[in-house]
C-alpha cells in the first residue's frame, strides 16, 4: 500500500458522542475538505463510552480528502473536577483553595491519563496530574 500524502491536521475538543456539524466542529473540518457528516458518524460511534466528557481528537487529513483520527482521553482538569464534584477550579489558583486531593486519588486519575502522559510510571504520572490540579488551585494531602 502506498503511503499517502499529509495535507494537515485539525485538533478538537468536543463532547463524546456528540460531534455535529454546528461550530467548531463543522467549520474546521468543511475548510480542509473533509465530508463533515462520515467524520460524525465515526467519531460519535467511537466516544459512545465517554458520553457527555470532553474528548480531545487529532484529525489526520491526507491530500484525498480522506481521513484519520485518533482520541485521547479527557483532560486532567475533567477527571480532576469529576472527582472533587466541582464546577470549576478556583478564579485565583495559588491565592484561593478549594479544596483538596489525596495522593490515592491523583494515582487513580494519572491510570486513566497513563497512555496520554509523558511518564514512564504511575508515580511521575500523579505528580503530572499533582501539577494540574494546583493550577486549578486545589492542594495535595499527603
Amino acid at each position: 500500500m502506498a503511503k499517502k500524502e499529509i495535507s494537515g491536521y485539525v485538533k478538537l475538543q468536543i463532547k463524546g458522542g456528540q460531534a455535529n456539524p454546528a461550530p467548531p466542529v463543522g467549520p474546521a473540518l468543511g475548510q480542509r475538505g473533509i465530508n463533515i457528516m462520515e467524520f460524525c458518524k465515526a467519531f460519535n460511534d467511537k466516544t459512545k463510552s465517554f458520553a457527555g466528557k470532553p474528548v480531545p481528537v487529532i484529525i489526520t487529513v491526507y491530500k484525498d480528502k480522506k481521513f484519520d483520527f485518533v482520541i485521547k482521553s479527557p483532560p486532567a482538569s475533567h477527571f480532576i473536577k469529576e472527582v472533587m464534584k466541582l464546577k470549576s477550579g478556583s478564579k485565583e489558583p495559588g491565592r484561593n483553595i478549594i479544596g483538596s486531593i489525596s495522593k490515592q486519588q491523583l494515582k487513580d486519575i494519572a491510570e486513566k491519563k497513563m497512555e496520554d502522559l509523558n511518564a514512564h510510571d504511575l508515580d511521575e504520572a500523579a505528580k503530572i496530574i499533582a501539577g494540574s490540579a494546583r493550577s486549578m488551585g486545589i492542594e495535595v494531602k499527603e
